[in-house]
């Protein structure tokens, strides 16, 4: 690995997150580009990279479990009256280029490749900015195009039957402990609580750390949040919640999910605040 492989994000010239470009992973994982560790001010890792309980989890990234059939999340694929099967339908994501590079923004260039044919291009942006002495945010947005002649759709396994998996999209695998992570948002407490709903802001907090998620735009602000604490910390943004989502030829998916990581446990006034600053600055 090379660093021009794995570019590091500064906030105030201290290192908070590793964008790795090119892994070395099995087909199976659905190889793709991530950022991994992502950590706090003070130094905690706040991602994990393949953990045991889902390989496939790849810190933070973009990925969907069905693109017109095809698996680019990784792992087994959730098939109607089935469910959970091996399958090799997996797709990868191929980085072709840094448009923009510097020590706290990046523009990347990503090709969506299945079965030796490209189905979407894909342009990421990510940006990392101080907030406060213990908390910054990573601003991290993408627009998938479909780049074939016909239409595509975008699934999850909640659309293939599966309720309460409406995963696919922005993604975040979060640090483990041996505590649960707690979550949530400006009015409710709680996995079962937050899980699925739409909300400005949704915040995972850890032992000695918090992440505060927050949609940057109207489309993303509209799509559910996916919320697991309980059997492993991780936060998504859903594209495919309750129904598949249509892409057009030559139309394009755009979402923005703005990040605060920050040390310590913070209280739901701090969290918004925060929330409110991280999105509009």
């Amino acid at each position: 690995m090379t660093a021009d492989d794995s570019p590091v994000l500064r906030v105030a010239g201290r290192p908070v997150a590793r964008c790795v470009t090119r892994p070395r992973l099995p087909e199976r994982l659905a190889p793709r580009p991530y950022l991994h560790p992502v950590t706090t001010l003070a130094g905690t890792a706040v991602t994990e990279l393949s953990p045991a309980d889902h390989l496939h989890h790849l810190g933070v990234g973009v990925a969907v479990p069905d693109v017109e059939g095809h698996n680019f999340w990784g792992g087994r694929t959730f098939v109607r009256d089935r469910g959970p099967v091996e399958l090799d339908n997996h797709g990868a994501q191929r980085h072709t280029g840094f448009p923009l590079r510097g020590s706290d923004r990046f523009e990347e260039e990503l090709r969506w490749v299945a079965a030796g044919r490209e189905l979407l291009r894909e342009h990421r942006t990510v940006t990392a900015a101080p907030l406060t002495g213990t908390a910054w945010s990573l601003d991290l947005s993408f627009s998938l195009t479909n780049v074939t002649g016909a239409p595509l759709s975008l699934g999850s396994p909640a659309t293939n039957g599966r309720p309460g998996a409406a995963y696919g999209g922005f993604f975040w695998r979060a640090r483990k402990e041996d505590e649960p992570a707690h979550a949530f948002t400006g009015a409710a407490d709680g996995e079962a609580a937050v899980h699925g709903t739409r909300a400005d802001w949704l915040a995972l907090a850890g032992r000695t750390w918090t992440l505060v998620f927050a949609g940057a735009t109207d489309a993303t602000r509209r799509d559910p949040w996916f919320v697991r604490a309980a059997d492993y910390p991780g936060v998504g943004s859903s594209l495919a919640g309750a129904e598949r989502l249509a892409v057009a030829p030559g139309e394009s998916v755009v979402r923005r999910v703005v990040t605060v990581v920050a040390d310590g446990r913070l209280g739901r006034a701090e969290a918004a605040a925060l929330a409110r600053e991280a999105v509009t600055r």
